[in-house]
């Protein structure tokens, strides 16, 4: 038998003469989990696309080797009848079919004659959803009941059902609870335990700290280098992905906070599908010049619908005030809201924050058109001015702005989408999950890119999932819990414990 399961070696893959990978190698063990870590656009999916034939043998240069043996996938079908099955960020579920028929989707069995053997697959998918952890779980339910961290778990029963030996996960916990990603890494270490390996790609260094058996690092294309987890510390992980120290995460810096500028007055957003129940109920707050304002709570807790309505985007009824230097602002949809000076970057960027097939530079300028066409006709050359200069200040790694934006690693699209915002020099900025799906490098320079912009005097509103970066960043933060406001607070002295304990309290908490 041999040593590792998977051997990568001298993988090259290239676009237009651009080398996204350059000679890296990866190795597997049998019941391992081998975390891979780099910066957006360093290659990592690059490199699984090609392990799991997303780019067919024939696209790249090098050798596959599988339990010994070359492996030569011209499909998607080929690796996963191997046994490599990979989990995307973005989950393939059909959300209208049940959570069996998702398992068993392309697979499923059948009686004779041809028809489905219902019965089948129900029982093996209750067995396959108990082994993940969800034994109560009715699989006759469509997966659209079911929250993002079920979801999770629904897609690897999915995997299992493949009888997959390695299991490639790509930022499986971007969406997760706490509490789910606990679930998630006490599941993938039962998985270790019964002989499943694990690639598992995440920007959260603390989950691969807590998971990971080794470590491999690459940069721009390249091997940095690969070494056991016991061995290595966060920082210098941190370290070997963006090729230089980064000491404090959270680059604080002072900026003056003047008098308010924004109000928000008893703000409710009824659910679009029981009008009698409220996502938001009666939140009032203020926001000051130059103020880096954060929103904390649980998932759930109304955040995304609170600054989706200041936004005109909330897609049910919604109601309350809101004035900009004491002036009523009517707010019905994202345009008008631009027009007032008020920007925002979305939670969900795929859906909501970019036009996929279109070109990079024409995502960023879509915010602004009319700047550049004075005379009804677009001057190209004046737009082309801008989106290289829009792509040199926020740094996206970009081969060239005509290329489709979908090309971009998710934290350059992250970029561009703040980029889009930022061109039409908005007085507030909302920010929505900034940094969810971004490595820790692309982090801290969207943080700078934060305290420069209320420096200049931009107020900013920031939700966020991670507390450490709500703590990090904000000069104050409002904890939100089933649709109320629980609490506000200036951040001196604030910790972790006082937000949780007043995003579960029924009472708001003095700030």
């Amino acid at each position: 038998m041999a040593e590792y399961l998977l051997e990568m070696r001298g993988i090259v893959k290239e676009f237009s003469g651009v080398k996204a990978v350059d000679g890296i190698d990866l190795k597997v063990r049998r019941g391992e989990v081998m975390a891979l870590c780099g910066e957006n656009g360093a290659g990592k999916s690059t490199l699984v696309k090609v392990l799991s034939a997303v780019y067919p043998y024939g696209t790249w240069d090098g050798t596959i080797l599988w339990e010994g043996r070359e492996l030569k996938a011209s499909s998607i079908r080929d690796t996963e009848r191997a046994g490599i099955v990979i989990i995307h960020q973005e989950l393939m579920l059909v959300p209208q079919l049940s959570v069996a028929e998702n398992i068993f989707l392309g697979h499923e069995p059948t009686l004779p004659g041809g028809l489905i053997d219902f019965e089948t697959m129900y029982s093996r998918a209750a067995q396959l959803m108990a082994e993940v952890g969800m034994p109560q779980i009715k699989t006759a339910l469509p997966v659209s009941y079911f929250g993002g961290g079920q979801q999770q778990l629904i897609e690897i029963a999915k995997a299992l059902n493949k009888n997959a030996k390695l299991l490639i996960l790509d930022e499986p916990s971007s969406s997760l609870t706490k509490s789910e990603i606990d679930g998630l890494l006490r599941l993938i270490d039962g998985l270790r335990a019964k002989g499943t390996a694990c690639v598992y790609i995440s920007h959260k260094l603390e989950e691969v700290a807590a998971i990971a058996d080794r470590v491999t690092v690459i940069r721009d294309g390249t091997l940095v280098g690969t070494a056991p987890m016991a061995d290595l510390s966060v920082d210098e992980i941190i370290r070997m992905m963006v090729g230089r120290e980064i000491k404090n995460l959270y680059p604080r810096e002072p900026h003056p906070v003047g008098d308010v500028i924004f109000e928000a007055r008893g703000i409710t957003c009824y659910d679009i599908d029981n009008p009698a129940h409220k996502r938001v109920d009666n939140v009032s707050f203020t926001l000051r010049h130059g103020e880096i304002l954060g929103i904390a709570g649980l998932i759930g807790a109304g955040r995304t619908e609170l600054v989706s309505a200041l936004f005109g985007a909330y897609p049910g009824r919604s109601e309350g005030e809101i004035r900009l230097d004491g002036e009523v602002l009517r707010i019905s949809s994202p345009r008008a809201a631009v027009a007032k000076g008020i920007c925002m970057v979305p939670e969900d960027r795929k859906h909501h924050g970019i036009v996929p097939q279109m070109a990079i530079g024409h995502n960023i300028t879509l915010s602004t058109l009319p700047r550049f066409a004075p005379s009804l006709l677009i001057n190209e050359e004046v737009e082309l001015q801008a989106m290289l200069e829009e792509i040199r200040r926020l740094g996206i790694k970009a081969g060239s702005p005509a290329l489709p934006i979908s090309s971009l690693s998710g934290g350059n699209q992250q970029k561009a989408v703040i980029s889009k915002m930022l061109m039409p020099l908005p007085r507030i900025l909302i920010l929505d999950e900034p940094t969810r799906g971004v490595d820790v490098g692309a982090k801290y320079e969207i943080y700078k890119l934060m305290f420069e912009l209320a420096r200049q005097g931009m107020s900013i509103i920031m939700v966020s999932s991670e507390l450490p970066e709500i703590l990090g960043i904000s000069d104050r933060v409002l904890v939100m819990g089933e649709g109320q406001l629980r609490g506000d607070f200036i951040n001196e002295s604030l910790t972790q414990e006082k937000i949780l304990a007043a995003a579960i309290t029924q009472l708001p908490l003095a700030g």
